[in-house]
């Protein structure tokens, strides 16, 4: 089975990322993939914008790159921050980097921020994104309840 796969019914072998072992500036690690023209076009047309420029945005390059080292854990995205730089170039190798730049507790509530980092072959800046994550799941809801 994929390792995937695996992650997503329970059965990785990576440890799972708590807020409390999580230490600001540690490496995710990185990955690499090479952006087709036809996910570009995909991507495109599945958002109905024939002229969009960032495809990697679906890749959720954030969430990726936390995937190589951790299981994540359960978490809700508190906020977002997409910064875009250079439009990707199809078949163009493009390598991501994620780090944990923050963590912090707000109204009793754990947030780790994690950033990724994408850059192309070629060592141009892609995108850099940014997502703070509550990682208190339960009390999402509540203040509606």
């Amino acid at each position: 089975m994929a390792e995937d796969s695996r992650s997503i019914f329970g059965q990785s072998d990576k440890p799972r990322l708590t807020f409390e072992e999580a230490q600001i500036g540690a490496d995710l690690g990185s990955y690499e993939y090479t952006l087709t023209q036809e996910q570009a076009e995909r991507y495109r047309w599945s958002v109905e914008d024939h002229a969009a420029l960032f495809p990697t945005i679906a890749v959720k390059h954030d969430a990726s790159a936390l995937r190589v080292k951790y299981e994540p854990g359960s978490a809700v995205n508190a906020r977002q921050r997409m910064e875009f730089f250079n439009p990707p170039i199809p078949g163009k190798k493009i390598r991501v980097t994620g780090r944990i730049v923050d963590k912090y507790i707000r109204r009793e509530k754990p947030y780790l921020v994690i950033e990724a980092t994408a850059v192309d072959e070629d060592g141009r800046l892609i995108e850099r994104t940014t997502t703070y994550q509550m990682r208190k799941t339960e009390e999402v809801g509540k203040k509606w309840g």
